[in-house]
């Protein structure tokens, strides 16, 4: 009997012992499935991770080329320096290494490394690193695991500072932006070494010229070392650009602005800055565009310094602003254009009409630039000489209505529709302006600034370069444009663009070849600019101006065209000082 009970007591022990271990066998089954069925996916992708790399090969941007078919920014082979992540802190040994053969601090790449946040995708350290500093890295490899070295595309600009605005320039995506772009679109095409378009040109086309980023899988070991390539996705170049610029005026008109600066500063005149724009009065197409100071886009390409963006950054002269599009500036004398049409198309005084200029002005006391009494002038004597006493006049009796409606017509006051950012209005002095700004009265003395191009109205080099292509050519306004073509990937035109006939000058015939005539006059002997042109090969048009600056020294301009006969290039040149 007890023999039988303690048979049953061990039997049942047994039995919780086997319900056990079949209980554990049963867990550790089921995590097992787990692991290998369900979950296999994500720890084999982990696994994966840890041995391969994806590494972005940037795509080459596309080219701008000049209207003859001339290279004006494209793209050149670089080494770039990259460190492998490979989820571990940095050897502080190994990064004072790398600083010292790049030249850079220790701290700076750190920040780098640390500001990484897309797992093990290569981070960009140096660009455009000299053949020397490859070769030392080369035999230093052995002290700097994960460090690698790539030939990527770099951003050229050959010609340095040349139209640095209208070109703009390029810079690596940051880790925010990417951040921002990953959230907004999980599947962009930017990555970790995307170049983006940052300011003018290269931003405004962006999309056509960045092209799309490739890559290669790589097999690394322990140390983030690159052991082997696994496969290949490669990259596809950005469309090109073709612009309306001629690069041999663009050279020019850049050589000219810079000795005209110089001759500034060398007579104690502390010339700071200057626009000048080229233009098809035909078709509208920009043939050249200078806005100085300038700055060099390479800088951005390669990588900007600290010291370098503070350098641009602090100049009180804004070299980022493209000064053509953007500056708004007092017109001065060339304004005499739009009084000079309005009071011979409303027949406020006819061609022969002779006015006496005793100095100052018989009904208020405004006088001309130097205080000089030029006498008995008509029409076209006093456009050549730039009278303003003469044209107080015409604004007394055309009145401020007449020529704020006049200003419209020549597009004083509006955008010219150039496909360009940052494009300024300007503004015509009227009545309206000064109430809504000042809530003040209108004077007749404000009239008769307004006449010759002061008072509240501002202009961008651009507009007077419009306003006075209607002039050349017969009074049809073009709006400006700087790219004729964008291509296919193939080299193929994808869209071309030509001129864009926004309206027609609402003025006789007979009225411009007067304006025509009194601007030929302005470079002949006896004009305001007859001395400069005399005995030059080519009949030109012009008119020189002084425009008064509130905060400051006078601005000067300069706007002509020519052939006289058969315009072919409308230019206008701004100084400031």
């Amino acid at each position: 009997m007890l023999e039988g009970l303690y048979k049953r007591r061990k039997t049942s022990r047994f039995d919780v012992l086997f319900y056990i271990v079949a209980a554990i066998f049963i867990v550790l089954a089921l995590r097992l499935l787990t692991l290998q069925i369900l979950a296999g996916g994500y720890y084999q992708a982990k696994a994966e991770g840890n041995r391969l790399r994806m590494v972005t090969m940037t795509a080459a941007r596309g080219i701008m080329y000049d209207r003859n078919g001339q290279i004006l920014v494209g793209s050149r082979p670089a080494y770039t320096i990259s460190i492998m992540p490979t989820g571990k802190a940095l050897d502080e040994g190994e990064v004072a290494k790398l600083a010292a053969l790049l030249k850079m601090k220790p701290e700076d790449i750190t920040k780098k490394v640390n500001d990484h946040k897309y797992g093990y995708e290569p981070i960009r350290i140096a660009n455009d690193i000299s053949m020397d500093v490859v070769t030392t890295i080369e035999e230093h490899r052995h002290e700097l695991p994960g460090v690698t070295i790539d030939v990527e595309p770099l951003r050229y600009y050959p010609y340095e500072t040349m139209a640095s605005q209208l070109f703009g320039y390029v810079g690596e995506v940051s880790e925010e932006e990417l951040e921002e772009l990953k959230q907004k679109d999980p599947n962009t095409l930017v990555s970790g070494g995307t170049i983006l378009g940052r300011s003018g040109l290269e931003k405004l086309y962006d999309s056509i010229l960045r092209g799309t980023d490739g890559g290669k899988q790589l097999e690394v070991d322990a140390t983030g070392r690159p052991v082997a390539e696994v496969d290949r996705k490669h990259t596809v170049p950005g469309s090109n650009i073709h612009l309306t610029i001629d690069v041999n005026l663009q050279k020019a008109a850049e050589e000219a602005v810079k000795n005209q600066l110089d001759q500034l500063r060398a007579q104690g005149i502390p010339a700071q800055g200057a626009a000048v724009v080229a233009m098809d009065p035909n078709t509208g197409a920009i043939l050249a565009m200078v806005s100085a100071p300038e700055f060099n886009p390479n800088w951005f390409a390669k990588g900007i310094t600290t010291a370098q963006w503070n350098q641009l950054n602090n100049d009180k002269n804004h070299p980022f602003d493209n000064k053509v599009i953007s500056g708004e500036y007092p017109p001065g004398s060339p304004f005499k254009i739009i009084t000079g049409t309005a009071a011979l198309d409303l027949k406020k005084v006819t061609p022969e009409e002779m006015i006496f200029d005793s100095g100052k002005h018989w009904l208020i006391d405004k006088r001309n630039a130097e205080g000089e009494a030029l006498g008995w002038l008509n029409f076209n004597k006093a456009l050549a000489k730039s009278d303003n006493v003469y044209f107080y006049e015409m604004g007394n009796r055309v009145g401020i209505e007449e020529l704020v409606k006049y200003a419209g017509y020549f597009g004083i006051g509006e955008k010219t529709g150039i496909n360009l950012a940052g494009e300024a209005a300007g503004n015509m002095a009227s009545p309206a302006y000064k109430r809504k700004v000042f809530d003040e009265d209108w004077y007749l003395g404000e009239t008769f600034d307004a006449a010759i191009g002061q008072s509240f109205t501002l202009a961008t080099p651009l507009q007077m370069a419009v306003m006075l292509s209607e002039v050349a050519n017969g009074g049809i306004k073009y709006r400006p444009y700087v790219v004729s073509r964008i291509d296919n990937k193939d080299g193929t035109p994808k869209e071309i663009f030509g001129p864009d006939k926004l309206g027609i000058l609402p003025v006789p015939k007979n009225i411009m070849d007067l304006i025509r005539e009194g601007l030929r006059d302005v470079t002949n002997e006896g004009g305001t600019a007859g001395d400069l042109f005399k005995g030059f090969p080519i009949n030109v048009a012009g008119k020189t101006g002084t425009a008064e600056n509130a905060h400051g020294r006078d601005h000067g301009w300069f706007v002509a065209y020519a052939p006289y006969d058969k315009p072919q290039i409308v230019e206008i040149g701004r100084a400031h000082v």
